[in-house]
């Protein structure tokens, strides 16, 4: 059983320190952050590229080739918005799982969000056939980010009435209830597939894998508002989480509500890694990674964390997109793979630096 200790406990940085550094570190954020943009979107297999000009024609400030405002505009600006999104909410989704479960190993795929959106993903894609042909052709384009969604969903939702009981949702109830989750979609996942034809397991092997090869404005458009408003509210958790830090007998006393805590953080962590998983797929360690690196570098108050891993995590996933459009020129090597193997190893580091978590 994995004990819960407060996530401050492990970091030694003093008070005073705290406040500089994070200002310091959501400045450097904030340059490479538009460093990252303005290199995703001169990055490709198009040659060069007028970036600045096709996006000062796009916003009404001079003239550029159709060629150029096509590749920019309509090819690279929604990949780049799309990692950055994504970025962003799976970064902030860990550093609020973390706050909430206290324990900087936890994931978003704690509150089965990710797990049931697999499995609402394979379904669709395998089960689509089945669809009569005039609702499969509507649908056809949306099915599978709608399927995954409602998985993701569906599974949190589950997962939460599993871990209420007399108004109460604990914690540590849905971190096992999480486990058994994840291995019952894992199961009924893998009965899907068992059933799948060559083609479909090519089309599940990649969506697994996560990409923003596939990102459009239309899937931004769906996405990015439900993205934007939980990366809204994040930051009004972050008292809270704060003062759930020091237990929830300590947090009720400072008159905090931790079922209404509770309830609205997992809410946000279903709907933004829910919504982010429907557009790209199976993005791993991104959650877990961030917030874990900025509490080493700037402490853990969540007021300053919480922005500050949206930032981290957009960066992230941008220069992995740009990772993986290199590697293995002219393919593209699924981004989920260049996350996993930058990821990897940090966990073991984070694993053995916080050993003693293990040890309850």
């Amino acid at each position: 059983m994995v004990a819960l200790h407060p996530l401050s406990q492990t970091h030694p940085i003093q008070e005073g320190d705290r406040r500089a550094r994070a200002a310091l570190v959501r400045v450097v954020l904030i340059a490479g952050l538009a460093f990252a943009i303005l290199l995703g979107l001169g990055w490709g297999a198009a040659g060069d590229t007028d970036v600045l000009g096709a996006l000062a024609a796009g916003l009404g400030w001079g003239e550029a080739s159709l060629r150029d405002m096509t590749i920019v505009w309509d090819i690279r600006m929604p990949r780049v918005l799309t990692a950055t999104l994504v970025g962003a909410a799976l970064a902030v989704s860990g550093a609020v799982m973390q706050g909430l479960f206290r324990n900087p190993l936890a994931d978003p795929g704690l509150v089965g969000v990710s797990a049931g959106a697999g499995f609402g993903a394979v379904a669709a894609i395998v089960l689509g056939g089945f669809l009569p042909a005039a609702v499969a052709s509507m649908t056809s384009i949306y099915l599978v980010p709608f399927a995954a969604f409602l998985g993701g969903w569906a599974s949190t939702l589950i997962l939460y009435r599993i871990a209420t009981r007399g108004g109460q949702t604990s914690v540590a109830t849905m971190l096992l209830a999480g486990i058994a989750m994840g291995a019952l979609t894992g199961a009924l996942t893998g009965l899907i597939v068992y059933k799948a034809d060559d083609s479909q397991l090519r089309d599940l092997t990649f969506w697994g894998m996560g990409s923003v090869a596939g990102a459009t404005w239309h899937k931004i458009m769906i996405a990015g508002p439900i993205i934007a408003l939980t990366l809204f509210t994040a930051p009004f958790l972050a008292r809270s989480l704060d003062a759930l830090a020091l237990g929830e007998p300590v947090a009720h006393h400072m008159g905090i509500d931790t079922q209404k805590m509770k309830r609205i953080a997992i809410i946000s962590v279903a709907a933004s890694v829910g919504a982010s998983v429907a557009i790209t797929g199976g993005i791993g360690f991104v959650g877990i990674v961030v917030p874990h690196l900025l509490r080493l570098l700037q402490g853990p108050e969540h007021r300053n964390l919480l922005p500050n891993a949206a930032l981290l995590g957009a960066v992230v996933v941008l220069l992995a997109d740009m990772v993986s459009r290199v590697v293995v020129a002219p393919a593209e090597l699924p981004i989920g793979i260049v996350t996993a193997c930058l990821g990897g190893p940090f966990f073991l580091w984070i694993l053995l630096k916080n050993r003693s978590l293990l040890e309850a």
